[in-house]
Order: C-alpha cells, then sequence, then structure tokens
C-alpha cells in the first residue's frame, strides 16, 4: 500500500503520465482512500516540484511534465474523491485577460491549484472583463486570478478589477495576478490582493489568501 503511494509520489516527479494512471487504478482497486492518493502520493510532489522550481534545480517544462502527469492521474481519482466528499481548498477563476493570448502560464498556475486541492474555473485566454464578472456571480469562486505576458495587455488587469467593483461583487472575492512583466508593485496600484511571480508561489498565495493550511 505504502509503496503504491510513493511510486505515485516518484512517478509525478519525473513527469511519468502512464505511470501515474497504472499507479493510481491499482491504489484505487488496492482499496487505498482517495485523499491519501491525493494528498501523499499527488500533491506532495507536486509541492516538492514547486520547492525544486524555486531552488533553481527545476524549470518551467518539468513543471509542466509533472503537472500533466498529476493531471492524468487526478482524472482517475476525482469519481472517488467525489464519492468520498473530500472538501475542497476553495474555488479558484483564472484566465489570461483580454487582448493576451498566452496561456502556458496560466495552465501550469491552473494545474498546481488543482493539484492543490482546489477547483478551477479556467476561462481561457483573452478573457474580456465582462466574463470574470459573470463567472464571479455564476460560481460562488473565493479567487479570481489574473495572468497577463504583455506589458501592453497589463491595464485590462485594472480594468477588470474596475468592472469587479463596478458591478458590485469586488468584495465577494480575493483577486491575485501574475505574469512575466507583473510586479508586486503593480498589483498593489491597481488593488489587487496578492502577486506570486511563479506557479508555486501562487499556489502559496492562494492558500494564504483563503487561509487554507
Amino acid at each position: 500500500m505504502e509503496t503504491l503511494v510513493k511510486d505515485i509520489h516518484t512517478a509525478v516527479m519525473e513527469g511519468q503520465s502512464e505511470v501515474v494512471q497504472e499507479k493510481v487504478k491499482a491504489a484505487i482497486t488496492a482499496g487505498i482512500p482517495a485523499e491519501i492518493i491525493l494528498n501523499e502520493g499527488m500533491v506532495s510532489a507536486l509541492a516538492e516540484v514547486g520547492h525544486l522550481f524555486e531552488e533553481g534545480e527545476y524549470f518551467v517544462p518539468e513543471m509542466l511534465i509533472s503537472a500533466r502527469a498529476m493531471q492524468a492521474g487526478m482524472a482517475l481519482l476525482k469519481p472517488a474523491l467525489k464519492e468520498a466528499d473530500i472538501k475542497s481548498s476553495g474555488k479558484v477563476i483564472i484566465g489570461t485577460v483580454k487582448g493576451d493570448l498566452h496561456d502556458i502560464g496560466k495552465n501550469l498556475v491552473a494545474m498546481m491549484l488543482e493539484g492543490a486541492g482546489f477547483e478551477i474555473v479556467d476561462l481561457g485566454t483573452d478573457v474580456a472583463p465582462d466574463k470574470f464578472v459573470s463567472a464571479v456571480r455564476e460560481t460562488n469562486a473565493g479567487i479570481v486570478a489574473m495572468s497577463a505576458l504583455l506589458t501592453t495587455t497589463m491595464p485590462s488587469m485594472n480594468t477588470t478589477i474596475n468592472a469587479l467593483k463596478e458591478s458590485g461583487v469586488r468584495d465577494q472575492i480575493k483577486i491575485m495576478i501574475g505574469g512575466a512583466p507583473v510586479t508586486e508593485a503593480y498589483a498593489h496600484q491597481i488593488g489587487a490582493d496578492g502577486y506570486a511571480p511563479d506557479a508555486s508561489r501562487a499556489v502559496a498565495l492562494a492558500k494564504s489568501i483563503l487561509s487554507v493550511s
């Protein structure tokens, strides 16, 4: 039993999607609780990957491969998690802002957040402010996470925050932002609740914003 969970952990770290799927199936069949498979097999592995990224030992491609391997396992584990009624860490609406078609960073953040137990509402790229507003109204999310990869699209973040204010939903959610040209100072300037420089720290920020341990 312990061996299977360790195998899942190793396979996620090494980005071996097929091995993750095979071991997750075996773990479910063996009756290992879904929460243990998730937390000890996958979430802990992704946390370790995030730590290695911060230490400069892993880079974006390794993080993406590990996150995809974890997603492959999550696809099999979700029904078991629903049956076990595992409480989510919270719901996050995520999207790249209006005018920006970049999605690698946004996708990585979404995968890392999902791995940490958050429910993800992914709006995709080139997301208009009113689409963020509608998603807040429809989903009861706790966080809106916005990405911009171009200095020319950064102002869309401010426009979106203003739209959330004007529609009366700004106080219902926390806003976190990120992307290559984005800074902590810009987050303060436009009134966001937080800024994360990379996917690993985006998870830590989301947890601290929603007070999730």
